[in-house]
């Protein structure tokens, strides 16, 4: 069973307010798949985590949009002294080890390179690279960017 799927099936035991069986199959995702993505995460529809999440850790308060790739490695996170987690809008690809850290806001139609490090609020159909994260292309075609990046 993939960890989207457990994933799934742990936010709707959140939601419906069950407390064990969701910190369980968290700890279990960790276990198993070396990852951390905890119940409180809303992921939504289509978005697929490469390699069964190897590596992959998700602030509890991150929101990540429609049909999105996330690659292994990546971390979606908070920073010390901000209050807040990532919001990543549809069509996002994450390339691997790509951090995103701090209350920032990424636009729909985006890729970020591997190991890229995002700090700020990133604008629709764009491409970034780099560390700190620079825009380097805008008006990207994102589905040509999503097929090399399916994994």
């Amino acid at each position: 069973m993939a960890v989207n799927k457990i994933h799934k099936i742990s936010r709707i035991l959140y939601e419906k307010k069950l407390p064990l069986m969701p910190k369980f199959l968290t700890y279990f995702i960790r276990i198993v798949y070396g990852c951390y993505i905890p119940p409180t995460v809303q992921i939504g529809e289509g978005t697929s985590i490469g390699y069964d999440g190897v590596g992959v850790v998700i602030h509890y308060k991150t929101v990540i949009g429609k049909n999105c790739v996330i690659g292994p490695g990546v971390t979606i996170g908070g920073t010390s002294g901000k209050e807040g987690a990532p919001i990543l809008g549809d069509n996002v690809a994450l390339g691997t080890g790509c951090k995103i850290l701090g209350p920032v806001k990424v636009g729909d139609n985006v890729v970020i390179g591997a190991n890229s490090v995002v700090t700020k609020d990133v604008p629709d159909n764009c491409m970034v690279v780099g560390i700190p994260g620079k825009i380097v292309r805008t008006d990207i075609d994102i589905k040509k960017y999503n097929k090399i990046a399916s994994i």
